[in-house]
């Protein structure tokens, strides 16, 4: 189990690092969809790995990360379903 954890943990950072590349190369636009589930997913993955750990300063951050996706997520599909 502890690998599947290590694993899930380092494939978020690699998410947060990929996402906040691409917005930084304007790749990607920071207010889209694709960012927002790449955060999520990353912050998701890392808030897994923190807690498994008991780092809980960690865990607690990417935890409010996931729930910040998770609005935007949530304001994007009405703004779609909008038009």
């Amino acid at each position: 189990m502890d690998l599947v954890i290590a694993a899930v943990g380092w494939a978020g950072a690699a998410l947060l690092l990929a996402g906040y590349a691409l917005v930084s190369s304007s790749r990607l636009s920071g207010d889209g969809l694709a960012y927002q589930l790449i955060n999520l997913a990353g912050s998701v993955g890392l808030m897994l790995n923190s807690a498994y750990n008991t780092a809980w300063p960690s865990a607690g951050l990417n935890l409010v990360w996931a729930a910040i996706g998770v609005v935007a997520l949530v304001k994007l599909t009405r703004a779609e379903a909008a038009k």
